[in-house]
């Protein structure tokens, strides 16, 4: 008998060796998520403090150029004029509306007025281009991550069209309950949303927490858009890497990348300013778009909510201006004021 439960005992782990061996990098053996090989690694240097960055952030001025908010009544109205056409309109931080031929994405919807659990966390110091209640009908809903800035549970919870598909890194389906069709993905995974569009999860340099038990229990990522002979990649939040130049081999060129260009400055928290390992600064976005082969690139994750510690109206300026010093000409940074609305062709062109 206790030759037996030996045996047992021997295939049991030789099982789950296995199985930890045909894991893919990211995955952890305690079902926890990391980024790819390559990756920068925090190094503990420098000491994050709540009150610190409170003291910090109360220092930094709001005040921004008024045609940094286009007037609601004229989103309106322009999305009504476009709804013929494809296009690309941004509502504020990563939340864009993407119109591609008759299917329309949503992406990382945040219309809450803070970005925290509840009444807590950063508030935004612009109202959304438009309400959620205004929002187009929606064939497509894309969640980069869990992160209270992007995963927005009111916004989830009030979403008018429960019908839409929905995309997510793994593990992240379980906040989507009242839709009727949900996916979760790995990276690499991809699905035919229709005849003309598919979407890949692709991998990115992040990180997922919601609560002080939760670190990396989700997994975060990229998403490929493929339409027709088009190629779009919206970047989940994400630092430098080493997958990028593997991405831009196996998947460029891409026709247009969405990338954040704000919250990477934390200084004096970390040792240095202007680097984050998990929000690239306007150069570093510049040469992620770089390494992915982009033709062109969208600033976003700036210009909403203070979520570090560099002057509101910066990172457009840096991206726009060192956009020739990394391969792009300074049409082809591509800057959007909240609720603005442009044409697709008009930006590939």
């Amino acid at each position: 008998m206790k030759k037996f439960i030996f045996i047992i005992a021997i295939f049991i782990a030789i099982t789950l060796l296995n199985s930890m061996e045909n894991k893919p990098y990211h995955h952890n053996s305690d079902g926890t998520f990391r980024n790819p090989e390559g990756s920068p690694v925090k190094t503990g240097s420098g000491k994050f403090s709540y009150k610190t960055f409170n003291e910090e952030r109360k220092k930094i001025k709001i005040e921004f150029p008024s045609n940094h908010v286009v007037p609601r009544e004229k989103v309106l109205d322009d999305l009504e004029k476009n709804k013929n056409e494809s296009y690309i309109a941004w509502i504020g931080h990563a939340t864009f509306l993407i119109k591609l031929g008759d299917t329309t994405i949503i992406t990382d919807p945040l219309f809450s007025k803070n970005t925290g659990p509840l009444i807590f966390g950063p508030k935004r110091y612009v109202e959304s281009a438009i309400k959620l209640n205004e929002v187009p009908p929606v064939d497509l809903f894309l969640l980069t991550h869990n992160h209270y800035d992007h995963q927005d549970m009111s916004t989830i919870r009030n979403f008018p069209f429960k019908k839409a598909k929905v995309l997510v890194p793994l593990k992240l389906s379980k906040y989507f309950r009242r839709f009727s069709d949900v996916r979760e993905l790995d990276w690499y995974q991809e699905i035919q949303v229709n005849k003309d569009i598919k979407v890949t999860l692709l991998p990115a340099v992040h990180w997922s927490k919601r609560s002080l038990t939760d670190t990396n229990k989700t997994l975060w990522g990229n998403f490929l858009i493929e339409y027709k002979d088009k190629k779009i990649l919206f970047a989940c939040d994400t630092g430098v890497g080493d997958i990028y130049k593997e991405l831009g081999k196996k998947y460029g060129p891409i026709d247009l990348t969405f990338i954040n260009i704000g919250a990477y400055n934390f200084y004096p928290m970390s040792s240095e300013k202007d680097m984050s390992i998990y929000h690239t600064n306007p150069e570093e976005a510049l040469q992620v778009a770089k390494d992915l082969k982009s033709k062109k690139v969208i600033g976003m994750h700036w210009g909403t909510v203070v979520l570090s510690l560099e002057p509101i109206m910066e990172p457009p300026v840096r991206f726009k201006n060192s956009a020739e010093k990394y391969g792009f000409n300074k049409l082809d940074a591509v800057v959007f004021n909240i609720g603005e609305v442009k044409k697709l062709n008009e930006i590939l062109d």
